[in-house]
């Protein structure tokens, strides 16, 4: 049987959660946490896996290798329970580019506790993209941006570069932590 984050979901997290950098040996992990990611996200865009059943995986190689750019990677109770990838560290705003918590940890507050200790990490400016059609992530990261900024955030829908085939990406900014925000 496997750990519950917060027992029989009373939605207060457990302890037990880290949120830490992730290193090159963390990588096959992340990235089939990735596949997890992308596969939720196929639900809202209709989109396959490749012949080979994987997803494109760019984000995945500029996170690990790319300037201006780290993955975070979450525990609980010592498993894998999701990840992040932040950009724009060596410019004026960080956007949080990909974010996710896996099912079975999701509901029992694991991803407010995650999205927090990665704000807190680069405090400043701040822009995460989300789509309208995942009405679980509009809830989230206007509550996100609520708690991070009170009322001093924005919301606007932006077209996808390069992709006028696809719905515009919604785009939340605010300021977290310290005197830049």
């Amino acid at each position: 049987m496997s750990p519950s984050l917060s027992g029989p979901r009373t939605g207060a997290p457990s302890a037990d959660v880290v949120v830490r950098p992730a290193s090159a040996e963390d990588r096959p992990v992340v990235e089939r946490l990735w596949l997890m990611f992308r596969h939720d996200l196929s639900e809202f865009h209709a989109l396959l896996p490749r012949p080979d059943g994987t997803f494109r995986a760019e984000r995945v190689e500029d996170a690990f290798t790319s300037s201006g750019w780290t993955p975070y990677l979450f525990e609980s109770h010592g498993q894998p329970a999701g990840f992040a990838f932040v950009r724009g560290l060596d410019a004026p705003v960080r956007v949080l580019n990909s974010f996710f918590v896996v099912r079975g940890a999701r509901r029992a507050g694991l991803g407010l506790r995650t999205a927090r200790a990665v704000l807190a990490r680069h405090p400043g400016r701040w822009e995460i993209a989300f789509q309208y059609e995942n009405p679980g992530a509009v809830c989230f990261w206007r509550r996100v941006a609520a708690e991070a900024a009170g009322e001093a955030w924005t919301e606007e829908a932006r077209p996808v570069p390069g992709r006028p085939d696809l719905p515009a990406d919604v785009w939340i900014s605010f300021g977290a932590g310290g005197a830049d925000a």
